[in-house]
């Protein structure tokens, strides 16, 4: 009996962690939606930007911007998007690995003697970084985590700015998980300083370019004007991003384990229902040879 016991303890606790998992999978999958919403919030504002640039790169000026000019890459910033929580899978692993491949790739265009500053954004990914002994980049900690608010990444993003001018930064590369759907997240790195020209014209709005505007006071000025908030539009895209990335992770992870614990929990009913049988049947036999002694 003492079997058929611990049996029926691992099934409460097989069935309690069951429950435990599914009611973390909907509370993941509500902030999931959280994000995505988000994400579509910030498109009219992302639009609005890339319609202004549409209408000014519609001109024949030569814009001029410390943002858009690019030097001699020496010293690279590579922020990093993990997660300040656990149970989300493999989703700092996946961020991780491709941090990695993103230092590799760095030196291999840059040089071996190109200096590279990782800035991580969880901390998660803090400590997994502190833990890793690398000679090829150095950890720089910051007071920013997936927890932040729109004030306080625009702060970052600020700093980030104020570091690429100054000189601190050459380039600076946002390394995150993209978001496609709740079963697919790709890695990805994006350039975010400085600013690609390229990638502005490719971006702007194409129908922009047919509407005539007057720019008060030039458009160069605006222009100027008008890359900070693209700056901050795309941060808090990715940081968006990552979040969803990251949420979606984990409603996987905990839809994986409630299946795992629903599969343990029918075998533990199964061997708990034969052991149950069993003894039932030692005891009729038992109570049989008794009566046959007599």
């Amino acid at each position: 009996m003492s079997t058929l016991r611990e049996l029926k303890s691992r099934i409460g606790s097989v069935s309690s962690t069951q429950k435990t998992t599914s009611a973390m999978k909907m509370i993941s999958s509500a902030k999931m939606h959280k994000f995505t919403t988000q994400l579509q919030r910030l498109l009219p504002y992302r639009n609005m930007v890339q319609s202004v640039i549409g209408h000014l790169l519609a001109t024949d000026v030569e814009f001029s911007s410390p943002l858009i000019a690019v030097r001699d890459v020496k010293k690279v910033a590579l922020v990093a998007f993990g997660s300040d929580d656990g149970l989300c899978g493999a989703f700092n692993i996946y961020v991780g690995k491709f941090l990695l491949e993103t230092v590799r790739a760095t030196q291999e265009k840059y040089g071996k003697d190109v200096a590279i500053t990782i800035i991580p954004v969880g901390k998660k990914m803090t400590k997994a970084l502190h833990s890793v002994k690398n000679p090829s980049f150095t950890v720089c900690d910051v007071p920013y985590n997936t927890r932040s608010n729109a004030d306080e990444l625009h702060d970052f993003t600020d700093m980030l700015r104020t570091g690429y001018l100054d000189g601190t930064f050459d380039q600076v590369n946002l390394v995150y998980m993209h978001f496609k759907s709740t079963s697919r997240q790709i890695a990805t790195c994006d350039q975010m300083l400085p600013v690609s020209y390229e990638a502005l014209v490719a971006n702007a709005d194409k129908k922009a370019a047919n509407q005539p505007c007057i720019f008060e006071p030039d458009a160069n000025s605006i222009f100027n004007s008008v890359l900070p908030l693209y700056i901050r539009s795309m941060m808090q895209e990715v940081f968006t991003e990552s979040c969803a990335s990251e949420q979606a992770s984990r409603v996987m992870a905990m839809q994986t384990a409630s299946d795992n614990a629903k599969e343990l929990l029918e075998e533990l009913n199964l061997e708990y229902n034969k052991l149950r049988q069993q003894g039932i049947t030692t005891e009729l036999l038992d109570i049989l040879g008794g009566q046959v002694e007599r």
